[in-house]
């Protein structure tokens, strides 16, 4: 699995340097890069020569001068990009292939087994035990292969360091790690997800990990789907154990399906991951023609209410808002509107068909790109209303890892018992920078509470009863102490999950509440401290003090009652 690297750098020995601590006065400025694999997918050395088509895109982050963990696909725009031209040595006059497993496991039998001392044992539980992927000392790596036996029968979930300390440079340390992986018992589904990282590149490594995926059921695959995609990107070859899972998994549950469906097609727009992604998709959707019928009209769907998007925008800057949207009303009463955007599985949910356009409740909103807010009439849930929110411009898939770590939080906070009523709601990236929200129906923000149960708006961010007044009067009698115990506990999941995520931008028009009384948040624009600046500086983030505040007086408000009485 050795790739090969290559970037093009230009030199500008004109230009000072950006540091005074450097004193060579050339300047190094990227121009391409491109990865090639040593040996092909049959496992064949190459030789001879090759022409690569080179990428001028590089990562965020250019600590290193290259890009290994880039593609090996080469640049498919042949017209503008720079192609390298570079000949591989012929090793012989016969083709050369690297080693079959059998070989392998052969040589890897011969490897011998030490005999650990008790100060060993020690020392390498104390390792085993270390927390995070800190780096070894040298002599801590020999003592963790040394004990490579110990450590399979002792300690398997430590699999991941001995991994990482094996040589794959050196063919006897190869075949004895991968000898050691055909009886390695099966690990946990967390500790096998780690497995799928960069650094663990073989291909035998890939199929103990497969093995260990294959016990995840279909809602736990769904939980971590989204990474799957992702780690697809990384993969050398196509036809890898991780696209077979995923194929098999897909073609067997509908749920799985869908969204493997809908994760791929939304980075179509990647020239790097484009042929790929688009192979996967065209192999699901031939596997699953009547799954594909229904996706096909999604796909309808969203390319209507993204034209509708468009016509909204243009119409805000020639007309004022009530025109705009009775303009929006006219366009949703048309044959080629309604047809296509009713009786539809929904993307958020495959489970749910969204019957009818209740075009009369349909509006947009007012930031920058105008999301459409898109409400259906559902028969087949009990008459109740489900809205959905239609973006385009916006980059959802940060809102999308933010509310599947909420999510993951909230099972775990199930397992050990305790429900904090989080409201995790759906999101879904379809394209590029367009995606879809579930709508959290009989709901409102913060800030309106505040706004509507205030006589000023000056001051109505310092009304201190305007939450507990609003709940009084979707909640009479009785049922108000069960929506203050929602409050209560929601309020308390949310400042557990924003202050662990480091959620920023937090202020109370994206703060909404339910008439049940749970608490939860929206837009996530800014997580694990990457927040917007203001004048310099950057807003607080973190837990909900007033509202933590706010359930402390109601509490001391009871408890004052109940010493009254």
């Amino acid at each position: 699995m050795t790739r090969l690297s290559l970037a093009l750098y230009a030199i500008d020995k004109s230009k000072k340097p950006r540091s005074t601590k450097k004193k060579s006065k050339k300047q190094d400025y990227p121009i391409a890069w491109v990865n090639t694999m040593l040996f092909d997918y049959k496992d064949m050395l190459k030789c001879g020569e090759y022409s690569l088509c080179m990428w001028s895109s590089f990562p965020d982050e250019k600590a290193e001068l290259l890009n290994p963990m880039g593609t090996i696909q080469c640049n498919p725009n042949t017209e503008s990009a720079a192609t390298l031209v570079i000949s591989f040595f012929n090793m012989s006059d016969y083709s050369v292939y690297y080693p079959s497993i059998d070989k392998i496991l052969e040589l890897g039998r011969l490897g011998e087994v030490s005999n650990a001392t008790q100060d060993e044992r020690q020392q390498l539980q104390e390792i085993v035990e270390r927390k995070g992927q800190a780096e070894l000392y040298e002599h801590e790596k020999e003592l963790v292969w040394k004990l490579r036996h110990d450590i399979r029968d002792r300690h398997p979930e430590a699999l991941p360091k001995l991994l990482l300390t094996t040589k794959w440079n050196k063919h006897e340390d190869v075949a004895q790690m991968v000898y050691l992986l055909q009886n390695w018992p099966e690990l946990p589904v967390l500790t096998a997800l780690e497995l799928l990282d960069f650094n663990y590149p073989d291909r035998c490594v890939g199929m103990f990990t497969m093995n260990c995926l294959r016990k995840l059921t279909n809602e736990e695959l769904c939980q971590y789907l989204l990474q799957l995609v992702q780690v697809l990107k990384y993969e050398s070859y196509l036809d890898c154990e991780l696209t077979i899972f995923l194929l098999e998994r897909a073609l067997i549950h509908r749920k799985i399906g869908h969204f493997l469906f809908w994760h791929l097609r939304s980075e179509m727009h990647v020239p790097a991951v484009a042929l790929r992604f688009g192979l996967i998709l065209e192999a699901y959707c031939r596997g699953s023609l009547y799954h594909m019928k229904v996706l096909m009209k999604q796909g309808e769907a969203l390319s209507k209410l993204k034209g509708l998007n468009d016509f909204v925008r243009s119409s805000v800057q020639k007309t004022n808002k009530a025109q705009a949207k009775e303009a929006m009303h006219m366009c949703l009463k048309q044959e080629t509107y309604l047809e296509p955007l009713s009786h539809l599985y929904s993307p958020l949910d495959p489970n749910l068909i969204l019957t009818d356009v209740c075009v009369e409740l349909c509006t947009f909103m007012e930031s920058k790109m105008k999301p459409l807010w898109i409400v259906y009439n559902n028969e087949l849930t009990g008459g109740n209303r489900v809205g959905i929110i239609f973006k385009n411009g916006d980059d959802l898939r940060q809102d999308m890892l933010t509310l599947q770590m909420i999510r993951l939080m909230d099972v775990l906070w199930k397992k050990e018992g305790l429900d904090l009523r989080v409201t995790p709601y759906g999101c879904l990236s379809t394209g590029d920078k367009t995606g879809l929200i579930e709508v959290v129906m009989r709901s409102d923000t913060i800030a309106n509470i505040q706004r509507n149960k205030s006589n000023m708006a000056a001051t109505a961010a310092f009304n201190k009863d305007a939450l507990l007044n609003w709940l009084k009067s979707k909640n009479p009698g009785d049922a108000l102490e069960q929506a203050i115990e929602e409050f209560t506990l929601s309020c308390a999941g949310y400042c557990v999950a924003t202050y662990v995520l480091g959620i920023g931008d937090r202020h109370s028009d994206n703060i909404m509440i339910r008439e049940s009384g749970q608490l939860f948040h929206i837009d996530f624009g800014h997580f694990l401290g990457n927040f917007k600046t203001k004048f310099g500086f950057k807003p607080r983030a973190g837990p909900l003090h007033p509202y933590v505040r706010f359930c402390a007086r109601h509490s001391a408000r009871e408890n004052q009652q109940q010493r009254e009485v």
